[in-house]
């Protein structure tokens, strides 16, 4: 992905302009031009798997929620989840197609393989939106987190848990899925902030970011290298950081080395709070997906002023140039800020994080309900 340009006050600018009346170009006074359609619309959400937990708990209920927000109660959300299988997301949008849903918002398990059921879309006069994942094909718009930042915060991180033996430290990269565009995306901002301060002595791509596929290629990583002189890893996400810490745990590692992740899963929160993972990105969630809602409503009802104040950024893809598109930014979350973030947010209660298991560890950074 290549960005063009960044625009951090869509929101705002986005409810500001609806508050005022000014739709399509009109103020309190004008009279606005029909829109393509009312409230009773059908969004076709296709997500790509379960592995992580975010998509069920988070994206599609806010999602739905959101939805019928926006309609007046009157619009609904078609959804399927893909399981991690591209054939079978491809089958879903061709009978979303076939069923004439309004508008499609798809996170794509595979953004090349996805390319003609976009473009089969675009032929039936349904717009896509690509949420998360940058899919190939005519797509109208762009919903995503920073993802080059998303690396960079990762890589920044890991440098700087390294300190002054950064420079002498070996490290293992454990990157995402090469079917994933952001995967790559994740990985260039990581080398952005590692490359030439660190040792970065072995690199993986994980195979579909299964855990146990980033375990096996850690397990290779400890026999080439040494488990001792292992003095971090780069986990481009929190299920791969998990399976990497049993691992480092099973061949004997006493004091585990930083290890990054990303997703902020409950699991690698109460990993980060007892010390086994150094860091997470969190990112925030309910404005992505509220962010998405908002995108296809104001799409295919044709609120062209609202929906340009949502997509001030462009990005390109493989086939397409220039797609509206929203960068949402990210934080790095570590012991530090848990509270301020993952908390304040309603992602996590504290009660939630701090089970009995963990509940010594909350209380020595300071993390009581």
């Amino acid at each position: 992905m290549r960005r063009t340009a960044m625009a951090m006050g869509a929101f705002a600018t986005a409810a500001s302009l609806t508050a005022c009346g000014v739709v399509d170009g009109i103020g309190g006074g004008g009279s606005s031009a029909t829109p393509k359609k009312g409230d009773d619309i059908t969004v076709g959400l296709l997500l790509p798997e379960k592995e992580n937990s975010r998509y069920e708990k988070f994206d599609y209920p806010i999602i739905e929620k959101k939805v019928a927000e926006l309609t007046h109660d009157k619009g609904k959300v078609e959804y399927a989840n893909a399981e991690q299988d591209a054939d079978k997301q491809n089958s879903q949008l061709a009978k979303m197609v076939a069923d004439k849903v309004d508008v499609l918002v798809v996170d794509a398990v595979d953004a090349k393989a996805i390319a003609d059921g976009v473009q089969k879309a675009k032929d039936a006069g349904i717009p896509v939106i690509a949420y998360d994942r940058l899919a190939q094909g005519p797509i109208d718009a762009y919903i995503s987190f920073d993802n080059e930042l998303v690396g960079e915060v990762q890589g920044r991180a890991l440098v700087e848990a390294l300190g002054s033996h950064a420079a002498s430290s070996k490290i293992v990269m454990m990157n995402g899925s090469v079917t994933d565009p952001n995967a790559a995306q994740f990985k260039a901002g990581a080398m952005a902030e590692l490359q030439g301060k660190v040792n970065i002595a072995k690199t993986y791509d994980t195979k579909d970011w299964k855990p146990e596929n980033a375990k096996a290629n850690m397990e290779k990583a400890i026999t080439a290298i040494g488990l001792d002189n292992i003095a971090g890893v780069y986990s481009a996400n929190d299920g791969m950081a998990g399976a990497v810490i049993q691992a480092l745990k099973e061949t004997g590692a006493g004091k585990l080395p930083p290890v990054t992740g990303q997703d902020a899963e409950l699991d690698a929160v109460q990993r980060i709070v007892s010390g086994d993972q150094y860091m997470s990105v969190y990112k925030s969630y309910p404005q992505e997906a509220n962010a998405a809602a908002e995108m296809a409503v104001a799409r295919v009802q044709g609120r062209s002023i609202e929906f340009d104040a949502l997509t001030r950024d462009k990005v390109d893809s493989p086939t397409t140039e220039k797609v509206p598109a929203q960068l949402v930014p990210v934080v790095a979350l570590t012991q530090d800020n848990i509270r301020n973030t993952v908390v304040q947010d309603g992602i996590y209660t504290v009660k939630q994080i701090c089970t009995s298991k963990f509940k010594s560890d909350c209380n020595s950074i300071g993390l009581k309900g």
